[in-house]
């Protein structure tokens, strides 16, 4: 077994997909939620948030990390994210207790984290976690709008979505947890196609029908298993924004799709 890290992972795409010095980065952050709509929804119990670069998808993003400040906040946050940089099976923990970012350090929950690595599906991997973006442009927004809240990172690669959902019930115990599932959607269409292809996955997404597919959304093996334990608990969708790279960025040609979607417990 991996031995754990206790030296923080340090952040992978620093000064590519966000500022990688931390006045320019809180000063980012802060533009994008200021800029975000301020929307009426109940406390999330979980988001699906984007994970592309902040000129991209940060304003999506924001969309969906402003409804938090409206809300009693969460004291712990598991993040799943897809395998962009590695062939993985099952779901990585990462060997790092802790996740540097510009604006300081998350450490991972101990206690979550050593249940999840009881699980046959959970390996620890610092390789799939060392060059991942999914997970780490979560981070300064959880940072700026939660502060310093212990994370579970969970990098998931393809795995059974019953068993997956089943690992995520055991992990998420009380209404003090954020789920976060970090997924773009289409990938490299042009953007009216983008758009259409989008919108069917949103309606998808907001009747909590697991059958997505990975060219729906890379992060379509983590909705999978999130989806069908919505179902179970009779979460409650929202969607906060759909727009896509060519909204965002400007070139229509080719664009990467993002939704901001929140969930909710039912109502009593």
């Amino acid at each position: 077994m991996l031995s754990l890290d206790h030296s923080p992972r340090p952040p992978a795409v620093a000064g590519r997909f966000y500022p990688g010095e931390p006045a320019a980065l809180r000063a980012e952050l802060d533009a994008l939620l200021a800029a975000a709509p301020s929307l009426t929804a109940p406390r999330p119990c979980a988001l699906i948030v984007p994970h592309a670069g902040y000129i991209y998808s940060g304003p999506i993003a924001a969309t969906a990390y402003k409804l938090l400040r409206a809300s009693p906040p969460p004291r712990r946050v598991i993040v799943l994210g897809p395998a962009h940089t590695v062939a993985l099976r099952g779901v990585a923990l990462p060997a790092a207790t802790a996740f540097a970012t510009p604006l300081g350090t998350l450490q991972v929950d101990p206690e979550l984290a050593a249940l999840a690595a009881k699980s046959p599906l959970v390996i620890r991997s610092a390789e799939a976690h060392a060059r991942e973006h999914a997970i780490e442009v979560q981070l300064p927004f959880i940072q700026r709008v939660l502060g310093d809240v212990p994370i579970v990172p969970l990098v998931v690669g393809q795995v059974a979505a019953p068993a997956l959902a089943n690992l995520l019930d055991s992990l998420w115990q009380d209404a003090d947890t954020l789920v976060l599932i970090s997924s773009d959607l289409s990938h490299y269409l042009p953007h009216a196609e983008a758009h259409a292809r989008d919108a069917a996955t949103v309606r998808q997404l907001l009747a909590l029908d697991d059958a997505i597919e990975p060219d729906q959304a890379c992060g379509a093996y983590a909705l999978r298993g999130f989806l069908q334990l919505a179902r179970r608990r009779h979460l409650i969708p929202q969607l906060l924004d759909l727009r896509s790279s060519g909204d965002t960025a400007g070139d229509r040609r080719r664009v990467v799709g993002y939704a901001a979607i929140t969930f909710s417990e039912p109502h009593p």
